[in-house]
């Protein structure tokens, strides 16, 4: 049975003109439930994360700013969002939900945060709507108790993911990995392990092939005990932000492949959703189900 770690805070309020990115961490486990793709029982709530646990990845100074809302109004800009204490609470229950998900893929082989994939936080500071970085966390948690060794994180985000890569940039126990638009947020990128930077235009057909011939060499090579994989679907033809031409089904076959991989090589994986903006929210909360359900059903 696969977990998926939800609480309603991933969706709480936020001030006019910040509130559509949130709409689907209502929707998506709305749809699910209303399909009967997956029940109660496989949705969990984290508890917030222990300070002493962010600590491995992000600086003290930093995550008492987060705490105590002492953001300057440039910090905040940079982020994106206003801070809030409900928006730090948010973002300490999403992290855990993270980790949590980590100890069910060992169970499972899978588990899913309906939230995370905040990929564009460093240790000091936020970017692009990202606080903590959730994935970053739990892999040094992952580190720091032995329950994995080397870990790859599969990030096709539409963005790239600099905040993880800068994290990891000296830890060979680490593998990061982004797939994204080259002429896309952020501008400057950092220096993944592996960066496959895309032509704005690119087809499904041709993102699905440079993945497929990627993918398992690099897990040849890294040989990870343990994955965590970013699942952005910002990678749509509908998205207003992400420059490629990939159909919803391409996402999916994305989605597949990427699973059947781990699957294959006995890898466990972590799953969080990230981006997605496309106009019409509905597009946005398939696309993201469509994930789940894979999960369901190759699991």
């Amino acid at each position: 049975m696969i977990r998926i770690a939800y609480d309603p805070i991933y969706a709480h309020p936020l001030p006019e003109g910040h509130r559509f990115p949130m709409l689907k961490y209502e929707l998506i486990p709305g749809q699910l439930l209303h399909e009967g793709s997956i029940s109660e029982k496989n949705l969990f709530t984290p508890i917030p994360v222990k300070t002493e646990t962010v600590l491995l990845t992000h600086d003290k100074e930093y995550l008492d700013k987060l705490i105590n809302q002492t953001l300057s109004a440039a910090e905040q800009r940079r982020i994106g969002f206003p801070q809030s204490p409900e928006l730090t609470q948010r973002e300490l229950v999403i992290t855990q939900g993270t980790i949590d998900c980590c100890y069910y893929a060992f169970e499972y082989g899978v588990a899913l945060n309906i939230a995370g994939g905040t990929h564009h936080a460093f240790a000091d500071r936020g970017e692009g709507f990202c606080l903590l970085n959730d994935m970053a966390v739990a892999a040094n948690y992952l580190l720091r108790e032995k329950k994995a060794a080397k870990i790859i994180i599969i990030d096709l985000d539409v963005h790239q993911g600099n905040g993880t890569a800068k994290l990891f940039e000296n830890n060979p126990d680490v593998f990061t990995f982004s797939m994204h638009g080259a002429h896309n947020y952020p501008f400057h990128k950092e220096h993944s392990d592996l960066d496959l930077p895309l032509k704005d235009g690119t087809t499904g057909k041709e993102y699905l092939s440079l993945l497929q011939e990627a993918l398992p060499h690099l897990i040849q090579k890294v040989q990870p005990d343990f994955a965590f994989y970013l699942s952005g679907v910002d990678i749509l033809e509908t998205d207003k932000f992400g420059k490629l031409k990939v159909t919803l089904d391409e996402c999916k076959q994305r989605d597949a492949f990427v699973f059947d991989i781990l699957r294959t090589n006995n890898i466990p994986v972590t799953v969080a959703m990230g981006g997605g903006y496309s106009p019409d929210v509905r597009i946005i909360t398939e696309a993201h189900c469509n994930t789940f359900r894979l999960a369901t059903a190759m699991y």
